[in-house]
């Protein structure tokens, strides 16, 4: 009979451990991958404006959180049309043959219930490598809309020519290898 009431204790408590991750859809509207790279003696900074996924968050153990997100490339921005173009072009972000970014979650480690360092598979030009940054939840909210939300902000560094780009390894180049991203994300729960 213990065995049997352990039992029935154990699969209560593993629905409850589920129960508590919330799934959210990233918001497009208000979600944004922004970047800085060295141009010349300075830094141009843009943005993707286009990020869909899905984000899985225990507010209670960030460690059983998920994260599957997808950036259109060809929705860069950097405030000026003739630049977004160019940069599109093979000889950079070659959007004509790679026009998604993604990156899905393999680990996240908590460092407290707000902080954390995910770890995930990054796929951009091809190209797919294991990375980690690290990571803050922002908070949780309803909207004016009779939703729930949360918000993200993330950090990573990466290098172009680990991906395929060769622009920044060129001597005197004007475009640089370092590229900065800084994600503000904004999920809606699932209803």
């Amino acid at each position: 009979m213990k065995h049997i009431i352990a039992s029935l204790a154990l699969v209560s408590f593993a629905g409850v451990a589920s129960a508590a991750v919330d799934t959210y859809n990233i918001d497009t509207a208000h979600s944004f991958a922004n970047f800085k790279i060295r141009h010349v003696v300075s830094k141009t900074a843009g943005s993707f404006n286009d990020i869909k996924g899905v984000i899985k968050l225990d507010p209670d153990n960030l460690a059983n959180s998920s994260v599957d997100a997808r950036i259109n490339v060809l929705s860069i921005s950097t405030g000026l049309a003739k630049r977004d173009e160019h940069i599109q072009k093979p000889e950079y972000l070659d959007a004509g043959a790679f026009s998604e970014i993604q990156f899905v979650s393999t680990k996240v480690e908590a460092k407290s219930k707000t902080q954390g360092v995910i770890t995930g598979k990054f796929t951009l030009h091809g190209v797919t490598k294991e990375i980690s940054f690290p990571f803050v939840v922002l908070g949780y909210g309803n909207d004016p809309w009779g939703g729930q939300r949360t918000g993200i902000e993330a950090n990573a560094v990466i290098k172009a020519s680990d991906y395929g780009y060769t622009w920044g390894q060129k001597v005197g180049a004007p475009v640089g290898d370092d590229i900065e991203v800084n994600l503000l994300i904004e999920g809606v729960k699932q209803k």
